[in-house]
């Protein structure tokens, strides 16, 4: 079991100016994280929501220090952004007698697959998977090719099991676009499960209305923002839906953190 009292951890996430609902997940899994006593001391810091990260790390008293971006893909925020407002020099940087250690982001830890199975299970008990088409829907744009890659891998992953009729990626913003999805799947049965860090302006509203859920957005802060998860099963365009929050408020995600911490270990250990 991994144990780092002499060690912090910074779990890094976007956060947004608007919406709530973005920092959530990561201040949740932060809080788990810091009851087990895994490490000395566990923070969160955002881009676009205080604490930021330039100030993270003057809250920070240790001088072993993880950190794990709490995305789903390698780009311009992991790659460009959290490298250039921590100052650090690589995968590893070593300043002023302390040593911060930078993680490969959440999404590209190996469990991402059962997560995903396990929450199209939750949200669908008791349906067969083999009568069931599985999107796994991402934003998709010219701007982000690594969000797609990372939902198609998923993709791969998932039908190379067999458990699912059809697997399949869709997107809100490029083809297959999710809004075509009754054309895409041919099963009477059909799971949608957003490939985000946290439920928000896309999962609470765009993907809704792109489904055909909502005939116009109800607001993130709404209630009925929240309640288009506890609506499932939808009966519509001839197929039964079952729509899922975000991948990244399964609270299993701490699991996964912490393989991100082992995965650095292991790679930079000699």
């Amino acid at each position: 079991m991994l144990s780092k009292p002499d060690s912090a951890l910074v779990i890094i996430g976007h956060g947004s100016t608007v919406n709530p609902d973005s920092s959530a997940p990561t201040f949740d899994h932060a809080s788990a994280l810091r009851a087990r006593g895994v490490f000395g001391e566990v923070h969160c810091a955002f881009w676009k929501e205080e604490p930021s990260c330039r100030q993270v790390l003057h809250m920070v008293d240790r001088d072993d220090i993880y950190v794990v971006p709490n995305f789903i893909s390698e780009g311009y925020f992991t790659k460009t952004v959290i490298p250039r407002e921590l100052d650090l020099a690589g995968p590893v940087t070593q300043r002023g007698g302390r040593v911060v250690k930078y993680c490969e982001p959440v999404g590209n830890d190996a469990r991402m697959t059962e997560l995903l199975l396990r929450r199209a299970a939750e949200i669908a008990p008791g349906i067969d998977p083999a009568r069931t088409s599985l999107f796994i829907v991402g934003h998709g744009t010219n701007l982000n090719d690594n969000s797609a890659a990372a939902a198609k891998r998923e993709v791969e992953r998932i039908a190379a099991r067999g458990l699912y009729a059809e697997v399949r990626s869709a997107y809100m913003e490029e083809e297959p676009l999710i809004a075509k999805w009754d054309e895409y799947s041919t099963q009477p049965n059909v799971v949608v499960v957003p490939f985000f860090i946290s439920d928000g302006l896309h999962s609470y509203e765009d993907i809704p209305v792109l489904l055909g859920l909502a005939s116009e957005s109800p607001g993130a802060a709404s209630a009925g923002g929240k309640e288009v998860f506890a609506r499932n099963p939808y009966h519509l365009r001839r197929r039964t839906l079952f729509y899922a929050s975000a991948i990244g408020t399964e609270p299993l995600f701490a699991e996964v953190i912490l393989q991100r911490v082992s995965a650095f270990d292991a790679a930079h250990t000699a």
